[in-house]
């Protein structure tokens, strides 16, 4: 049913969970994976020149830390002997970014979680989940706490 899958990944117990939901789904139906990370490399965009050292830091520390997220969810599905590609991805506006990626991988489902954040903290901090879902032409699995 589903061929390949796109799975986001943060490095959280949350989207360890969507690596397990995923992983599940990939055995069942023999599908590829694609992992992601998504960076905003214009986190810094409007705060002035000064801090365009901490910029670079922040992009170095940020690929870091993609890379040994995507590191571990690899080692789940290499296990198992499923198809897996993994890449860190840049976009300013990640909901953009995995739906792109998802395009470019030609995914027929996208596994994300969700953290489940409410109230003011979701006024601020927005739900990237919710964007996927509100502008995705693909299924999208959305994996709860």
């Amino acid at each position: 049913m589903f061929k390949h899958i796109l799975l986001p990944v943060d490095g959280s117990p949350t989207s360890a969970h969507a690596v397990d939901k995923a992983l599940a789904l990939a055995e069942a139906f023999k599908s590829a994976v694609t992992l992601i990370y998504v960076i905003d490399p214009y986190a810094f965009t409007g705060v002035g020149t000064d801090l365009s050292y901490g910029q670079a830091e922040y992009l170095s520390a940020a690929t870091a830390e993609g890379n040994e997220a995507l590191r571990q969810a690899r080692q789940v599905f290499e296990a198992r002997g499923i198809e897996v590609s993994s890449a860190v991805v840049e976009g300013h506006a990640v909901y953009r970014a995995i739906l792109d990626a998802a395009q470019a991988a030609h995914a027929d489902l996208v596994v994300m979680g969700s953290h489940g954040r409410h109230g003011l903290e979701k006024l601020i901090l927005g739900s990237v989940t919710s964007q996927v879902l509100s502008h995705a032409h693909l299924s999208v699995l959305v994996v709860r706490d």
